[in-house]
């Protein structure tokens, strides 16, 4: 089944893919400023990159087995950024005083693992809505 013309489905699976890819950098660097002290850390600079290359592909093809590959890679990294969330939200209480403001400000970024969630999801619901069509 090919793509005819761009639907909304398609811009969004598109979009979503860009995103994976400069929210990889970001990762990339600040876990990189860290030193990559933690066995997860890896995780996201591994996995942003896989799920932007195959989003891109179905983005160009379509192609049914991509699509699905895709969707589960979108699945797996929703659930690893609530975990990588987790991570970030108890590094913070790690802080000297705990969870005050200001380590919420110097400590990990706790938004960020949401965010690649928050992305994974969209991109999950366009690949439902594309196939469904």
């Amino acid at each position: 089944m090919g793509w005819n013309g761009w639907p909304f489905e398609r811009v969004a699976i598109l979009f979503a893919s860009l995103g994976f890819l400069l929210i990889f950098i970001q990762v990339t660097l600040f876990h990189y400023r860290q030193n990559f002290r933690h066995w997860a850390q890896w995780v996201p600079v591994i996995a942003l990159p896989v799920l932007a290359v195959v989003g891109l592909a179905v983005t160009a093809s379509n192609a049914a087995w991509l699509r699905q590959a895709f969707f589960w890679l979108c699945l797996a990294d929703s659930v690893g950024g609530l975990y990588g969330f987790y991570l970030h939200f108890t590094g913070v209480g790690q802080r000297v005083d705990g969870y005050r403001l200001q380590n919420f400000l110097v400590g990990p970024p706790v938004v960020l693992p949401l965010t690649i969630s928050a992305l994974s999801l969209l991109a999950l619901l366009a690949v439902y809505w594309s196939a469904a069509l």
